[in-house]
């Protein structure tokens, strides 16, 4: 007697969410999971199971594979600020009629004490940064550093997973680590760096929110 198809599921990850995730599904008997991450960094941590890197090619691309693949469900486990993926996930399932779950963290909030000035782009940030300091520690990932680019007043810290590439700041000091990041470690660089000004995307989740 033939047992049934696994049922097959993409993943849209590179979050901790997607990793996770993955690694519940992937011992569920009846499915077969496929984590897709977008290759914007060079040695990523990967997801247990089938992974596959780069991007599709757009709401069309997106859609071929879905059904090349008999793709059953598909998953959006993305980043926040991850618009683009986003919106070609939902256009390609509403295509090809495959179920779409998309997984969004909160955002965080405020506490007693701190003092957020929110901007609605990177562009508006570096607008601001005159006005609020001259030592950032700016951690929104080296894919946006050119919105900061020409700011010569500012001495920025950049953390990032690979080398970023120019345009960059001309003040620049860049240390190359991956998190989790921990309380007291965050607060020791901010101490030894007379950090001044933390620019961030409010990504939410408890993994990278120590630095707040």
């Amino acid at each position: 007697m033939n047992s049934a198809p696994a049922r097959h599921v993409l993943i849209l990850g590179g979050t901790t969410e997607a990793r996770r995730l993955a690694e519940e599904l992937a011992d569920t008997p009846g499915l077969r999971v496929t984590s897709s991450l977008a290759g914007r960094v060079a040695a990523p941590r990967l997801p247990v199971g089938q992974v596959r890197i780069g991007g599709f090619g757009g709401t069309e691309g997106m859609a071929r594979w879905l059904r090349e693949h008999q793709v059953d469900a598909l998953i959006d486990a993305t980043h926040p600020f991850a618009d683009t993926i986003s919106s070609h996930a939902a256009r390609a399932a509403a295509d090809v009629h495959v179920p779409l779950l998309a997984l969004r963290r909160p955002g965080w909030v405020p506490g007693p004490g701190d003092r957020w000035h929110s901007a609605g782009s990177l562009a508006e940030a570096a607008r601001l940064l005159p006005d609020l300091g001259e030592r950032i520690f700016l951690t929104t990932g080296r894919m946006g550093l050119a919105a900061f680019a020409h700011l010569t007043g500012q001495w920025f810290l950049v953390r990032s997973v690979d080398a970023p590439e120019p345009p960059v700041p001309p003040r620049m000091e860049v240390i190359l680590d991956r998190g989790p990041f921990t309380l007291e470690g965050e607060a020791e660089l901010l101490r030894r760096h007379r950090v001044e000004v933390l620019v961030t995307k409010d990504s939410g989740a408890h993994a990278t929110a120590p630095k707040l």
